[in-house]
């Protein structure tokens, strides 16, 4: 991945969101495992004397730093309003895929259930897309030139 953003010059935002989703989606599965292992030492199972507990932390924390590292990057050389959907759709879609692998979530849920989440991803892209590609219309200013036309032709009438 890091080779890539050092050998890429066109699509350059493209790597950089697809680093920070990525480790996006690492983060979410960490933070879980951690919520476990401080749900079970809560209810008086320490699960802090585990190396794991330890490594999902550690995990947790440099993907975090890897993560806001890379999006700066992507904020600073593109344009917000092009990194943000583009990172919220990779990201979305990368944990819930790191989500299926890892605690296969979709094991104990029907076609049904299945289908409506996929529905509800769809739904989220589609609005994303949309809102991006929408949030400009109707918010064009008339130029000073039309406006004086316009005024120019109400006196005459």
């Amino acid at each position: 991945m890091f080779w890539v953003v050092h050998h890429t010059e066109q699509r350059k935002m493209l790597a950089y969101v697809a680093i920070c989703s990525l480790f996006g989606s690492l983060t979410v599965i960490s933070v879980k495992a951690v919520a476990i292992a401080l749900k079970l030492s809560f209810n008086g199972v320490n699960q802090f004397v585990y190396i794991q507990t330890w490594f999902f932390i550690s995990v947790v924390i440099i993907c975090c730093l890897v993560q806001l590292n890379y999006l700066n990057k992507a904020l600073d050389s593109f344009n917000t309003a092009v990194v943000a959907p583009v990172y919220y759709v990779m990201f979305t879609t990368l944990t819930i895929l790191a989500n299926m692998i890892m605690y296969k979530d979709w094991d104990s849920q029907n076609a049904t259930q299945i289908a409506s989440e996929v529905c509800g991803f769809v739904t989220i892209v589609a609005g994303t897309f949309l809102l991006h590609k929408t949030r400009d219309m109707g918010n064009t200013q008339p130029d000073s030139d039309s406006l004086r036309a316009d005024c120019e032709l109400q006196e005459h009438s």
